[in-house]
């Protein structure tokens, strides 16, 4: 009684119910869950016990007092499998060219998972854009799934723009993260903070397996990367000096919260602009490949993979086919990608050609299987079969039969240049032999034929 009525302010004052922040940081690590959610819980917990909660600046403060308390070398800025973040390393390795003896640079790759510090690394011969796609597909395999985020440095095989207000990813780029259900997002430009673990993790990682590797040669890439792996097993499971555990012990823990591997590793994709030239076919890398004639002399988008062409048009893909290797200039044709006269045409073959000719005359199908039978591979000679009974509709199937007898008589393989100089000359209208007498009395007569008569 005497202290209320010597202090009666202490007697009212307000006693607070304090949140359970091991609960706080467990639910922290699950994805989507935020500290301003968690409060808000606490919230109505205490209202429905009739208990008084702290505010949110109160209550992120105790939060983070926890945290330095129960494990102060460790920063809990990153939930688990929430990020992978990915860079090239300063410093180079090298192999030796076993042709001339010179050091041929190789370039490191490294991939560190925030949370738990586990890291990859991988030696290219180069940067493009080859290299880096096929590192980050070897990195999800040996962290055995996905990271929800990429963040990377603002490089052309990964970022093309990053505005204020836009950010533009390469495409081959942006098509790995779609394949892998994950998101791209760039470091702010000028801000290494924004991925200081990566950083962080190359330079460790420049003294630990490159430093230590500088007085050995390799004759290769795959010998380098061997070693290279060695050294980053023994990099991940190094004990922590200030705690418990390793990069491979946290990283066991995060596991569980990667998504999972897609059912096939990414494919490379090469992106390319060609324009559909006339004959409705695109050429690329050397090769033919046809578009639906509708496309003609539009620009398109050709997406290559190591086996496969796909073609689109204003986003949107039209068409697709096996990509051809070897020999220069082959053709692939969809028959559907022609007009309707070109199908047609397309549908013939020697059978149709020779059954046609037959029906004009014996000696037209004679020519028709001379010409057949004058090229390498049957299909060459389907054009000059298609002009020479087309005739038939200019100078009738009579006069096209008298012509291709009047060429069997110069040459056993008539061309159709040959029948057509024929049927133009008007030679096949006097096939007929001309009229000669025995007599050598009066010498060698001329029929009636000669000067015009009629029988």
């Amino acid at each position: 009684m005497l202290a209320q009525t010597l202090y009666p302010s202490a007697a009212m004052k307000t006693v607070y119910k304090m949140p359970d922040y091991a609960y706080v940081a467990k639910e922290m690590m699950k994805d989507g869950v935020t500290l301003n959610l968690l409060w808000l819980e606490y919230c109505e917990k205490c209202l429905s016990s009739g208990e008084v909660p702290y505010q949110s600046t109160q209550f992120n403060k105790y939060y983070r007092e926890y945290l330095a308390k129960s494990n102060p070398s460790m920063h809990l800025n990153h939930k688990p499998g929430e990020m992978m973040q990915v860079d090239w390393a300063g410093d180079t390795a090298s192999i030796v060219d076993t042709d001339t003896g010179e050091l041929i640079p190789v370039y490191v790759f490294v991939a560190v998972l925030p949370y738990s510090g586990y890291a990859y690394v991988e030696g290219f011969l180069s940067m493009d854009q080859q290299s880096w796609t096929a590192a980050h597909v070897n990195a999800y395999k040996y962290f055995g799934g996905v990271a929800r985020i990429i963040q990377c440095d603002n490089l052309k095989t990964g970022v093309l723009h990053h505005g204020r207000n836009e950010i533009e990813l390469n495409k081959s780029y942006q098509e790995l993260a779609e394949h892998y259900g994950t998101a791209v997002l760039p470091a702010r430009v000028r801000a290494p903070k924004d991925k200081a673990m990566v950083e962080g993790t190359v330079g460790v990682i420049s003294t630990f397996i490159l430093a230590a590797l500088r007085n050995r040669k390799f004759l290769s890439l795959s010998e380098l990367n061997e070693a290279v792996h060695e050294r980053l097993y023994e990099f991940n499971h190094k004990p922590f000096q200030k705690r418990d555990g390793s990069r491979a012990s946290e990283y066991e823990q995060e596991k569980p919260f990667l998504l999972p591997l897609p059912a096939h590793p990414y494919e490379l994709s090469v992106w390319k602009v060609a324009t559909v030239g006339p004959n409705y076919h695109i050429s690329v890398d050397g090769m033919n490949y046809s578009v639906p004639y509708e496309y003609i002399k539009q620009k398109v988008d050709v997406r290559l993979t190591r086996s496969a062409v796909e073609v689109f048009f204003n986003g949107s893909r039209i068409c697709s086919h096996i990509r051809l290797y070897g020999r220069k200039n082959q053709y692939s044709t969809t028959e559907s990608h022609m007009p309707e006269k070109h199908q047609q045409y397309l549908q013939w073959n020697s059978e149709r050609f020779i059954s046609w000719a037959g029906k004009i005359g014996q000696n037209t199908r004679t020519v028709v299987c001379a010409i057949l039978s004058g090229y390498k591979v049957e299909q060459q000679g389907y054009k000059a079969c298609m002009g020479l009974l087309k005739l038939s509709d200019k100078y009738t199937p009579q006069r096209l039969e008298n012509a291709c007898r009047k060429a069997l008589t110069f040459t056993p393989r008539p061309s159709l240049k040959n029948v057509q100089a024929i049927l133009a000359s008007g030679q096949d209208k006097q096939d007929k032999p001309q009229a000669v007498t025995n007599s050598s009395k009066y010498g060698f007569t001329r029929g009636n034929e000669y000067y015009g008569g009629k029988k």
